[in-house]
């Protein structure tokens, strides 16, 4: 603890002491009396304030708690002043029943409402929103409380022994309510939050102690302001402002909320049996014989107040239990599509991985009988044929060569590792793979149609491979339309952090399209295709962080889409770097070659 402080705590320790000496050595006088006031007011100001700088240093619901603190000792501060003016200013004897009651009785309210928030757990907003539900609901009971027992014997029909009894009982109520939760919190907390609930605790229980004392000595007519009876509430006023310092030197850290999910509940549960306790007060209120009607009548309407209000409050908070339902049927169902895509898209990258493996060492291996079959298959040709062996041979050669081609493919699939990856302008990508294409097709009336989006950010990338997937997706499209004709749309834009390319086509469409990227899957006729292109576009794009997908149209043809991670600031700059570096590298050597 800071010097400061420690001063602070000696200045407190000090009125204390002026307080207990003025209570043993001084008579019932007016002196004593305006000593103990003052002396109070001091105690309960210094404890207001010293509860301040927690409530500036600390954030979110932890702030909440302390200024909830502070809002009740900013209360029962108001009180002392009221009581002061009347005690030392007026020289007069407060009034009874004396409308600044209601000061005193709220000045726990607060404190009470702090203890739902919980400080000392870690929760989340969604926890923190209903919880403060569940305490507006507390707390609008408790002022009914009030009103229902106290009020009418002030302002309905004044009846000061009715009005005393029933505030003191609902008063000793209310602070036992209070140190219960205390303890509550105190024995479920640890570290230095268990040692602050212990000081609250404390002062709460010394608080209460010393009221009851002193209710005690006003029914037998022994008490008078500065008496020893006021001893305990100077100490419980003093300790306050202890509390505020340890808090701010121990600055307590908060726990898992994981061990302590049933309070949240049981705080709910009490605004349930708040607001059925409603209608068996209005019950008592209506059957009641020993009451006036003027009291009877002002209690149902206040009843019926107190229910309309209360009522709204759980309107208001089952309207965000169902906004909050909805969003977690949503999530649910978009964390199981996601699950979904990822376990397919896991399903399908194992597929690869594994018939890479199989395939790289296989491939290799039929490449030496085929380099033997296509030396023979020369040999053959070189030599005098009849024209029937002549057919068969090129029948040979023809096969030979296409078994090369479908290792080749093979080799091509298993090496699915792209090169060192440079920034890539995807627009020009697409224009180069589109007029390579469209001079190789050979359907009536095919047409491309591009829709470039402007100022599109470039994707770190292989070049060569993801210009292999343009023009493998954009081939397939052209022959889908080879027959029929058709319109190849060809499209991209930015959507968040990714760049989009989609290929439409107005061909047949895909008869299965979610197995389009299947190894060895192909809807050509026999001889035309290995079914591994898509297979390879598919390990391409997953190699670079991105995503491809097929599904058919509603209006006839298919659909590819490809998504890739825009490059980021640093890769720019990386990009950037490695262009001026390799510039300046040409430069030099151009610059050696022309001094040599």
């Amino acid at each position: 603890m800071s010097t400061p402080s420690k001063l602070w705590v000696a200045a407190i320790a000090g009125m204390v002491c002026i307080q207990v000496v003025a209570s043993l050595c001084l008579y019932h006088s007016f002196a004593l009396t305006a000593l103990s006031d003052i002396v109070q007011f001091v105690l309960l100001l210094s404890g207001t304030l010293a509860l301040l700088p927690s409530v500036l240093a600390t954030r979110g619901r932890v702030r909440a708690f302390w200024a909830l603190m502070m809002l009740g000792m900013a209360f029962w501060f108001c009180y002392q002043i009221l009581w002061t003016y009347f005690e030392v200013l007026q020289r007069t004897e407060v009034p009874n029943p004396f409308g600044g009651d209601v000061v005193i009785f709220l000045h726990i309210v607060p404190m009470i409402a702090a203890l739902a928030l919980q400080p000392h757990v870690q929760q989340d907003d969604r926890t923190t929103r209903f919880g403060t539900l569940d305490f507006a609901l507390l707390l609008i009971w408790w002022v009914y409380l009030y009103l229902f027992a106290v009020i009418p014997w002030q302002y309905v029909q004044a009846y000061e022994p009715s009005y005393d009894h029933n505030l003191n009982i609902l008063y000793l109520t209310e602070k036992m309510v209070f140190l219960v939760g205390m303890a509550a919190l105190w024995f479920r907390s640890r570290g230095s939050w268990r040692m602050i609930y212990a000081s609250w605790f404390g002062a709460g229980l010394t608080y209460s102690l010393g009221s009851f004392l002193a209710n005690w000595a006003i029914a037998r007519k022994v008490y008078y302001s500065g008496s020893l009876y006021d001893v305990p509430l100077a100490v419980s006023m003093a300790w306050v402002t202890v509390i505020g310092l340890l808090a701010l030197h121990y600055s307590p850290l908060q726990q898992s909320a994981r061990l302590f999910r049933s309070y949240g509940v049981w705080v709910a549960r009490l605004g349930m049996i708040a607001i059925f306790s409603l209608p068996l007060f209005a019950a008592w209120s209506l059957f009641d014989s020993t009451i006036s009607q003027p009291v009877r009548t002002f209690r149902l309407v206040l009843t019926l107040a107190s229910m309309l209000v209360m009522g709204t409050l759980v309107f208001l908070k089952q309207h965000l239990l169902d906004g909050e339902l909805l969003q977690l049927l949503n999530a649910s169902q978009e964390s199981l599509d996601n699950l979904t895509r990822v376990q397919a898209q896991l399903l399908q990258s194992e597929k690869l991985a594994s018939l890479g493996q199989l395939v790289g060492g296989a491939a290799h291996e039929l490449n030496n009988p085929l380099a033997a079959m296509m030396g023979y298959s020369d040999l053959l040709s070189s030599t005098e044929l009849s024209n029937e062996q002549r057919s068969l041979m090129h029948k040979i050669e023809q096969q030979v060569r296409r078994t090369r081609t479908l290792v080749s493919s093979l080799l091509s699939f298993a090496k699915q590792v792209p090169a060192e990856k440079t920034l890539v302008d995807i627009n020009a990508l697409i224009q180069t793979a589109v007029k390579l294409c469209l001079p190789q097709s050979h359907g009536p009336n095919i047409q491309t149609h591009t829709e470039f989006a402007r100022e599109l950010p470039r994707v770190l990338g292989d070049s060569n491979q993801l210009l292999q997937v343009c023009l493998h997706i954009t081939n397939n499209a052209l022959r889908a339309m080879t027959e029929t004709g058709g319109v190849l749309t060809v499209t991209s834009r930015q959507e968040n952090a990714f760049v989009v390319l989609e290929f439409s086509d107005n061909g047949l469409g895909m008869e299965q399209p979610d197995r389009v990227f299947d190894p060895f899957y192909t809807t050509r006729p026999v001889g035309q295709g290995s079914g591994l292109g898509l297979s390879v576009c598919y390990g391409i794009i997953q190699e670079h962080n991105g995503k491809i997908t097929c599904q058919n149209r509603r209006q006839g043809g298919a659909t590819f889409r490809i998504e890739l991670p825009a490059a980021t600031a640093e890769d720019q700059a990386a990009g950037n770097a490695t262009r001026r570096l390799s510039s300046l590298e040409q430069h030099s050597q151009s610059k050696a070659a022309v001094t040599g």
